[in-house]
């Protein structure tokens, strides 16, 4: 019988202050908490609505290793956005195209910062494009939480076909692989 899921349950991620970031997903990005669990060994995990269904996940322990920029998170996009193999690049949340400039406004008003402009991501070599046009797929902007995790809201502008489909997948070069 094959595997059949309907979507993602949740994500889990790490913060290095569980307050801090309920306020950040609750009272800024406006993603309700809805459950809350205190683990065995003294750390917290918690759940935020996303929508759809969907939702983040964050653990809190008191002792957890210190992040790691530039290995198991992106040091600074678009500058620096390599990650480990194994890690997270970044979190884009869905959103309707039309609702995309109101969240700048109120990310902007709460003084998160953000990439100076919505991104039109194309198949173009650089990859965006200064302005929307029929080759753009997803325009999104990207800013980070008060962990340093990179999220993205992002914006679908058209439907995917089989000539989205365009390159032959890379492989490991290295004996490491």
């Amino acid at each position: 019988m094959a595997i059949k899921t309907t979507g993602i349950n949740h994500i889990a991620l790490v913060c290095r202050d569980m307050k801090e970031t309920v306020h950040f997903y609750t009272e800024i990005l406006n993603m309700p908490l809805f459950k809350t669990v205190q683990l065995p060994d003294g750390g917290q995990h918690f759940f935020f609505d996303c929508g759809n269904g969907n939702s983040v996940a964050f653990f809190w322990w008191d002792d957890a290793p210190p992040a790691a920029p530039g290995i198991a998170s992106v040091k600074e996009f678009p500058f620096d956005a390599k990650t480990a193999v194994g890690s997270m690049n970044h979190l884009a949340f869905d959103m309707a195209e039309d609702e995309l400039e109101a969240a700048i406004v109120r990310l902007q008003d709460a003084n998160v910062p953000l990439t100076p402009a919505v991104l039109n991501h194309d198949d173009s070599p650089q990859g965006v494009a200064p302005a929307m046009h029929d080759g753009v797929f997803v325009r999104s902007v990207y800013f980070t939480d008060p962990n340093g995790i990179m999220l993205e809201f992002a914006a679908t502008t058209r439907a995917f076909g089989p000539e989205d489909i365009a390159h032959e997948p890379a492989t490991c070069n290295t004996a490491e692989g």
